[in-house]
């Protein structure tokens, strides 16, 4: 916590007014999501839940982040075009875990096949922790990398603006100034346009694929209505859309209801359960066509843990990038310990130990959006069972990171007041644009930080854990 916070946290009044004026700013400022009663509406919304106050975050570590970010760009992009690799790291997941196996089932299909794409478009957040070791120094270490549906883009360039009326609310004018702009929104249609641009049909549309339940809509209209300002055509359409409206010609162009699809941006597709047999077919369709998929199926296998997990052996990196000796150490300076539970001696070593001293780690299974690993008592009761079976090779395991707490207060609607013991994790979006072998676009794109209280070891914004947050540097 900031030297400068300390006296505003224990003034209730202070916190009071200042909270007042912060929940009024969000809504006028569009930090919004449609309600949990209400889902599918946006005539009843409420502020999407934020800090009171920004969280202190060390500057040197931030810029890191940054810096390392074209790099897994770059990386993400070798791994989605090396079958070798994918084949590897991911023949003993495919095995065990159906939902992996199923999406790699369509990749091998395409490819076989042909593929029809030539444009690809990645957008993927890396997302990181501040490590405090033994030293109290803190590092910068990897959590993960999303590399579909990265969400948060558009609701976190309008709450810095928040965050720095709050503090002149405060009295803090000269720490309101400090802190950054950011527009991740604006980076990720970038990217989105370029891609739409070099698909080369005017009147071809951008099409985002979404979920049947929409609360986090606004975020993604942030993203839609950049697009629209440059005379972009966006539709937005679920996957039951695809299946009873769309087809492909003769030259494997996409239509959607008689309109041709440049760009299909994924916010959906990560989790097994939206998946039912016509779902299925619906991304078969999609994989197999002309568009540009954000991401296509290679990339989203590309983020999956057990492909995590694999980059951190030695030498690895080297094989993905050669020619790339400080892309290579930028990388592998932000990793923290991770262990194959592949089966073997190596396996049951890795599994043996995190049972002896559970705390020491986190149990990762091949999921995206938050909610998903296991921690404690949790993974020794997980690991116990199936350590002699071979469902442990659909996780991996990764040193817990343990961060240094501080206080503030977590606005959510309907919520007490109350100061709470925080942790954040700094998320960096990446966008890039590949023609053929061509890399035609590699930018970091802006930031989010997310908070939460302590007692939650898991959980993002659209899982109810964390809330938006705005980086102040120190």
């Amino acid at each position: 916590m900031a030297a400068g916070w300390q006296d505003v946290v224990r003034d209730a009044a202070a916190v009071r007014e200042a909270a007042a004026v912060a929940v009024d700013a969000a809504l006028l400022a569009g930090v919004l999501m449609r309600t949990g009663e209400q889902p599918h509406s946006s005539d009843v919304v409420n502020y999407a839940p934020f800090t009171l106050l920004p969280s202190t975050v060390p500057r040197a570590l931030f810029e890191q982040a940054y810096a390392v970010q074209q790099d897994f760009n770059l990386l993400v992009d070798a791994i989605s075009q090396n079958k070798e690799f994918l084949e590897q790291t991911l023949a003993s997941t495919i095995k065990v875990d159906d939902f992996t196996a199923r999406l790699f089932r369509i990749y091998m299909q395409v490819l076989e096949e042909g593929l029809a794409q030539t444009v690809f478009l990645g957008i993927n957040r890396s997302d990181y922790m501040f490590d405090c070791g033994l030293d109290g120094k803190a590092a910068l270490r990897q959590i993960e990398i999303n590399t579909i549906a990265a969400s948060f883009g558009g609701l976190t360039s309008r709450t810095a603006d928040v965050h720095r009326l709050v503090l002149k609310v405060l009295g803090k004018t000269e720490e309101a100034s400090h802190l950054l702009p950011n527009n991740p929104a604006k980076g990720l249609a970038l990217g989105i346009a370029k891609a739409w641009e070099l698909y080369g049909s005017q009147r071809a549309v951008v099409m985002f694929l979404v979920e049947e339940v929409q609360r986090n809509i606004f975020d993604q209209r942030c993203i839609e209505n950049e697009l629209w300002n440059r005379n972009i055509h966006v539709v937005r359409k679920r996957f039951r859309d695809v299946f009873e409206q769309g087809s492909l010609d003769a030259s494997r162009r996409l239509y959607m209801d008689g309109q041709e699809v440049a760009v299909v941006y994924y916010r959906e597709g990560y989790v097994p359960q939206v998946y039912d047999q016509q779902n299925w077919e619906a991304r078969l369709l999609l994989e197999r066509s002309r568009a540009v998929k954000c991401p296509d199926i290679a990339t989203q296998l590309a983020g999956t843990k057990k492909v995590q997990q694999e980059l951190s052996r030695p030498g690895m990196l080297e094989k993905l990038l050669p020619g790339h000796p400080e892309a290579i150490a930028r990388i592998r300076a932000t990793f923290a310990g991770l262990y194959s539970l592949d089966e073997g001696e190596e396996g049951d070593r890795v599994a043996a130990t995190a049972i002896a001293d559970p705390d020491r780690f986190v149990l990762k299974p091949q999921r995206e959006g938050g909610g998903n690993n296991l921690y404690g008592e949790e993974l020794r009761e997980v690991l116990e069972k199936i350590k002699d079976s071979p469902e442990r090779t659909s996780y991996i395991l990764m040193d817990k990171i343990r961060p240094q707490p501080a206080l503030n207060y977590l606005l959510r609607a309907h919520s007490p007041l109350q100061v709470s013991e925080c942790i954040s994790e700094l998320g960096i979006f990446g966008v890039y644009v590949r023609q053929g072998q061509e890399l035609v676009l590699n930018e970091a794109a802006g930031h989010l930080l997310r908070t939460k209280a302590i007692e939650h070891a898991d959980g993002g914004v659209a899982a109810g854990v964390a809330v938006l947050d705005t980086p102040y540097l120190v």
